[in-house]
């Protein structure tokens, strides 16, 4: 098994203080600075997996750097520099406390809703007459209050945000407009690469200075889901899974080894063979999205690479 980075105890020049999320941890440094180191842990159902992922961390930062810089044109983010495979440094932002998610296709969560009976999503009604995978007339967005760690994110609709002041009214509608702006950017990306963006979640935070920047991950397999352009029309037809991009694989595997992360539900064991297929579909997830061929960072001792490079990066600002 290749090496992986489950957990981070970094000590940085200028460190102040550090958060820790499910996948991401957090470095804040002096003047107003931020590290964000992607581990190669896995989350699914809101639950971290006790194994890790060889690469995941590498292939999520890899993605992200890549799509800020495509989409930066547009909407302004959080990034100055990615100075390690798994490191991204940036300006430190107050985030919103919701997730603004954005749904082209039923898929996912709002399949699940759907075939369940249910016809509003996060205050949005749901056409009749639809099918798994579907796309609707226009993309949908369907936020999440964003949960502390080990908590479950909660749908929420855009009355319930602004009346509860979780953010202004002014400032939604900006995050909705940069929301369906970038989703149609991260549409147009993907048709280049035979692929269909279903659906995804953007996250913002707002500078000292008072700008709204998009912060965290995007069109990252963790965050977003795709399905494969050729054959998708013929598969809704016949009413047969979609080939997607994402890792719904994970859910799916851990739905038929009985875990949802429900209450009283355990973590399957996920053998070595397993964790090792998970890694390679994030590798072909890096390749197909990026159309480019994933080059392995040395893991032999990523804590000291990280450290290393940090620090040489800091020095030298």
């Amino acid at each position: 098994m290749s090496n992986t980075i489950t957990k981070t105890n970094f000590n940085f020049p200028g460190q102040e203080s550090v958060y820790k999320g499910k996948v991401r941890d957090v470095y804040s440094l002096e003047d107003d600075l931020l590290v964000m180191i992607a581990s190669d842990r896995l989350s699914a159902f809101d639950v971290v997996m006790p194994k890790g992922i060889p690469y995941k961390g590498q292939i999520l930062n890899q993605i992200a750097t890549k799509m800020m810089e495509k989409t930066s044109d547009i909407v302004p983010n959080w990034l100055e520099a990615t100075p390690d495979p798994n490191v991204a440094v940036g300006k430190k932002c107050e985030p919103f406390k919701v997730e603004m998610v954005i749904r082209g296709y039923m898929s996912g969560h709002a399949a699940r809703e759907y075939n369940a009976g249910r016809r509003e999503l996060c205050g949005v009604t749901l056409p009749e007459g639809l099918k798994e995978n579907d796309k609707f007339p226009e993309p949908l967005i369907t936020p999440a209050t964003k949960a502390e760690h080990g908590d479950h994110d909660e749908d929420i609709s855009q009355e319930n945000i602004i009346k509860r002041g979780i953010v202004s009214e002014e400032d939604y509608l900006k995050l909705e407009d940069y929301t369906r702006k970038l989703f149609q950017r991260g549409t147009e990306i993907a048709a280049k690469q035979d692929l269909i963006l279903v659906d995804t979640k953007y996250e913002f935070g707002k500078t000292a200075e008072g700008e709204i920047v998009l912060i965290d991950e995007i069109h990252t397999p963790d965050s977003s889901r795709y399905f494969y352009k050729n054959g998708y029309k013929e598969r809704q037809e016949k009413g047969e899974a979609q080939k997607q991009l994402s890792k719904e694989f994970v859910r799916q595997w851990l739905i038929s080894n009985g875990f949802q992360g429900l209450e009283g539900q355990s973590v399957p064991e996920m053998s070595d063979e397993y964790i090792e297929s998970v890694s390679e579909r994030y590798i072909e997830l890096y390749e197909n999205i990026t159309g480019e061929i994933f080059q392995k960072g040395d893991v032999s001792n990523i804590e000291t690479r990280i450290q290393n490079n940090v620090e040489s990066y800091l020095k030298n600002r």
